[in-house]
């Protein structure tokens, strides 16, 4: 069990850095002493958040990359290494979601999403951890969510994507244990972020939505993770509980699932 005892000194890389999840750990991440360099296609937002970072006292670089893009990825890799020195963390974020049944899903879309979701994650991971192999005691994070656990109706791509993330990082824990490398999969819950829009809240139950929880309690969860050795961590812990539901009783979880989703959502439309 690999403990991050400091992070003064150590460089991170951290994806989807340009809003969310990701700004809030890389000035999290930046605070704590380390150099962090920022990924994700939108460029302004980018040097805005590095110069906020800078004026609090950090370090930052800027690498504008479409994590979908594999040559692009592998270049601002190679980038990350000449700014930072070394790779100490390399934090898979980006990822977007959208909440359509399967019939109504533009294939394209959900093709793409599967490609930055899940092949983004795979692009930096097979960029640089041999990078992160050779330099010895690095953390790879694989923010994944607890629809890469459970199945969430109206959101197919997005939860093929996150169980390829999870399933991805648990083979990648076990293969680099012995290599120096430390893998950490986040699960979040319901997140307060802009991933939910107006449409999604109306169609989320209503447990969803009293569950929903604010971006810095997860960032505080990953840093604390990471101090204490964790391989997986649920953010709220209370979600996990559906974890052995659907592997001792999954017939009672499936009908769960149902009524408060696709049967909550008929009711409130009106159609049942």
């Amino acid at each position: 069990m690999a403990r991050l005892t400091s992070f003064r000194g150590k460089g991170a890389v951290i994806t989807g850095a340009s809003s969310g999840i990701g700004k809030l750990l890389a000035r999290r991440l930046a605070r704590a002493g380390m150099r962090v360099a920022l990924v994700a296609r939108r460029e302004s937002e980018l040097h805005q958040l590095a110069d906020q970072i800078e004026q609090d006292g950090g370090r930052a670089v800027t690498l504008p990359c479409d994590v979908a893009d594999r040559a692009a990825v592998f270049a601002c890799a190679a980038q990350a290494v000449a700014a930072l020195g070394s790779v100490d963390i390399l934090v898979n974020n980006a990822g977007y979601g959208h909440h359509r049944r399967f019939l109504e899903w533009d294939l394209d879309d959900m093709e793409r999403m599967l490609r930055v979701n899940f092949l983004g994650a795979l692009y930096w991971t097979k960029a640089l951890l041999p990078h992160m192999v050779e330099h010895g005691k690095s953390w790879l994070v694989f923010v994944a969510s607890v629809a890469g656990k459970l199945a969430v109706p109206e959101e197919s791509a997005y939860v093929a994507s996150k169980f390829a993330m999870v399933g991805l990082a648990e083979t990648l824990s076990i293969e680099l244990e012995d290599q120096g490398v430390h893998v950490l999969t986040v699960c979040p819950g319901t997140i307060n972020t802009p991933f939910f829009d107006a449409e999604a809240l109306e169609r989320m139950p209503p447990v969803s939505r009293r569950m929903m929880i604010e971006p810095d309690g997860v960032v505080e969860a990953v840093v604390d993770a990471l101090r204490r050795g964790k391989r997986e961590i649920t953010v709220p812990r209370m979600i996990a509980a559906g974890y052995i539901a659907r592997a001792l009783a999954p017939e009672f979880m499936r009908r769960n699932t149902r009524r408060t989703t696709i049967d909550a959502v008929a009711r409130r439309s009106g159609r049942r």
